[in-house]
């Protein structure tokens, strides 16, 4: 189907520009969101004589999106969620998860503006895309922890990995004191043991 672009769509064109996509896409989701019409003639001279009009409107929502995005870029967001202890979730954080923890903090986030393009299902620091007009992106980060303190490590640096690996090095070296305790007493113990009177009697044989 041709169609002609209304405002600038990734990996299409920018506005004006007329482009073929498959008609699902046309009908699902660029016509009705206002992104673009049938390049049918009729359209064709709608659009260029609301061309400057489109072109104001869109330059007004650039502004409003750029200082938008001033305000977000950067800004991380904890989302507290159930995990095993591989540091997998039971589950996964959507969007509207992250606009809620957004929300909570006091930041206004469309959950449809939010971009997950892999399902977030382990702890971790995640970078999303916020796209707030067809040319203006931010970029924010979702803390997913299990607990508040852990969501603080992980926001110095380190990992559930990292933790797991400190906790099993400690076991280890707890283990390794322990033995090492038992040996040293074990070897006090045979330096104490008394000698036998027929062990002593017997170095005081003469040698012939």
């Amino acid at each position: 189907m041709q169609i002609v672009l209304l405002e600038r769509v990734a990996k299409l064109g920018q506005m004006g520009d007329v482009v073929a996509v498959k008609q699902g896409f046309a009908r699902n989701y660029l016509l009705p969101q206002g992104k673009a019409l049938r390049a049918t003639k009729a359209n064709m001279e709608r659009f260029e004589a609301q061309r400057a009009q489109l072109e104001a409107r869109n330059l007004e929502t650039k502004k409003e999106a750029e200082a938008a995005a001033a305000r977000i870029d950067g800004l991380t967001f904890i989302v507290i969620r159930s995990a095993a202890e591989s540091g997998a979730l039971y589950g996964s954080v959507t969007p509207r998860d992250v606009a809620d923890a957004a929300d909570e903090a006091g930041v206004s986030i469309d959950r449809k503006q939010i971009v997950v393009e892999r399902p977030i299902k382990d702890l971790g620091l995640h970078e999303l895309v916020v796209s707030l007009h067809p040319e203006v992106e931010a970029v924010i980060t979702v803390n997913v922890a299990r607990s508040m303190d852990e969501a603080e490590l992980q926001a110095a640096g380190r990992s559930i990995q990292d933790l797991r690996a400190e906790a099993d090095a400690e076991a280890d070296f707890e283990i390794s004191e322990l033995f090492d305790d038992l040996g040293g007493a074990a070897r006090e113990d045979d330096d104490e043991a008394p000698i036998e009177d027929g062990d002593s009697q017997a170095d005081d044989q003469p040698t012939v």
